[in-house]
């Protein structure tokens, strides 16, 4: 039977998966590109404006594997609930370990605030 040109027909699998295991690898794959994305942000005060070569080069490699990830990850995921979701862990993730690392002020507010961040990324992996 020939197919009719025109759009192509969707498809329940990608290169013969189930449906349900791309969604799950979709999720794992942001999560992944959302620890990515904390590990180029942090990465940025240790660059000192990318003046020092090493810090440089995995700061770039650790924003390229983000990029690529939530790349994968909107393959079958919507790219608006996939990209919130990996600038709200990215922003909250930031937050919280900057807090710990480089000894940033905590407070009550900020706190809050990022788990008001957190609280919103759970809202859209449930919705």
């Amino acid at each position: 039977m020939k197919r009719k040109r025109g759009r192509p027909r969707l498809s329940n699998t990608i290169q013969g998966r189930p449906w349900l295991f791309n969604i799950a690898m979709s999720w794992i794959y942001l999560i992944i590109a959302a620890a990515f994305e904390i590990a180029w942000a942090i990465g940025l005060k240790y660059t000192a404006g990318f003046t020092r070569f090493w810090p440089s080069v995995l700061t770039g490699s650790a924003l390229v594997a983000s990029v690529t990830l939530l790349a994968l990850a909107v393959r079958t995921m919507p790219i608006g609930t996939a990209y919130a979701v990996w600038t709200g862990l990215g922003a909250a993730g930031t937050m919280l370990l900057s807090m710990t690392l480089l000894g940033e002020p905590v407070s009550a507010a900020r706190l809050a605030s990022v788990s008001l961040i957190v609280a919103g990324v759970i809202g859209l992996k449930l919705a």
